[in-house]
């Protein structure tokens, strides 16, 4: 069985045609999605953070009002940028959230995609130490993260208030478990290398910052399979989890078809651009009939090799269309696909 999330970037925008005017338009639906993709079956509900734009940026208090909603749907990122965070205070947010949820959080972590802001971290406080690269800071603050999240001691007792005693002191609280439910976003196949030498998940989008020029899913799959073997060279003691994104629109109501019929003819390719001063591969959309799109599906190598598929979806078409959405994917995709 593979487990399907949505993963939503919280766009809003006050113009014709959507119905995500303003942020509290984009959280509060975002948690009534949530309810809704419950509901009908969906395992996760996944948020992407961005910052200076637009769309979702603090994930916390979301993902919290999220859990106090739901019972049972996993509650995520897809991706937290690592250059923007304060490790320590995250650690706190994190654990907070994920006792809130009843331990079902699965936070993406990454060095982030290229942001609105330029060096929009330095603004935040943060920024490479020298010698370091952006990458370098990110991976930094990820360790620094993970270790207070495990109980790693961070801070010297002050003995005035404890008692006379010293020692060092971890953050609190702490959930424990919950590292093993950190995940990595990676573009590249060394990315996801490093990602099961460090014992993380991996998550993978549709977006890949390389390009070898084979069709997507074949350079996605193998990035997957650089992943597990080098996770088998290592002495984690659980084992990884694998996500991929993809965007897939069953055409089953008249407004599926209205809003993406015709997409479907445009995007059903893969594309090549340069993205961040190099090649980088954009996985095709799947768009088009339940039953056709289903067999698309189970020849993707890297949606077959995955446990997890995140579904891309239009959040400005609203609570109701994208909970419909959803709904066709859980009862006409997946058993079809052989998901479920």
């Amino acid at each position: 069985m593979k487990r399907i999330g949505f993963l939503s970037f919280g766009h809003y925008q006050d113009v014709p045609g959507s119905l995500v005017h303003t942020a509290q338009d984009s959280l509060l639906q975002t948690v009534e999605l949530a309810v809704a993709a419950e509901e009908v079956g969906v395992d996760g509900a996944y948020v992407r953070v961005h910052h200076f734009a637009p769309q979702f940026a603090s994930p916390y208090p979301l993902l919290a009002a999220m859990a106090a909603r739901t019972s049972t749907i996993e509650l995520g990122t897809g991706v937290i940028d690592m250059r923007y965070e304060n490790p320590l205070y995250m650690a706190e947010e994190a654990a907070i959230t994920d006792l809130i949820s009843n331990r079902r959080l699965q936070l993406g972590l990454s060095r982030g995609s290229p942001e609105t802001a330029l060096r929009g971290y330095e603004s935040f406080g943060y920024g490479p130490a020298e010698g370091e690269t952006d990458a370098d800071q990110a991976r930094r603050h990820t360790a620094i993260f993970r270790a207070a999240i495990d109980g790693a001691a961070v801070a010297e007792a002050n003995p005035q208030m404890n008692r006379g005693m010293g020692g060092a002191l971890a953050i609190e609280p702490q959930s424990p478990g919950l590292s093993e439910r950190i995940w990595w976003g990676s573009g590249t196949r060394a990315t996801a290398k490093w990602a099961a030498e460090q014992g993380m998940n991996l998550m993978s989008s549709t977006l890949l910052t390389e390009d070898t020029g084979v069709p997507f899913d074949e350079l996605q799959a193998e990035q997957i399979q650089i992943y597990r073997d080098e996770w088998k060279e290592h002495g984690h003691d659980f084992t990884p989890r694998v996500s991929v994104s993809r965007s897939i629109i069953p055409l089953v109501s008249e407004a599926d078809r209205n809003y993406f019929g015709l997409r479907g003819q445009v995007e059903g390719k893969d594309q090549v651009g340069h993205l961040d001063g190099g090649l980088a591969r954009f996985g095709r959309s799947y768009i088009g009939e339940p039953d056709v799109i289903a067999a698309e599906l189970a020849q993707d190598v890297a949606v077959q090799a995955a446990d997890t598929v995140l579904v891309t979806v239009p959040n400005q078409l609203g609570v109701e269309y994208n909970a419909a959405l959803l709904e066709s994917i859980v009862k006409y995709v997946a058993p079809a696909a052989g998901w479920r």
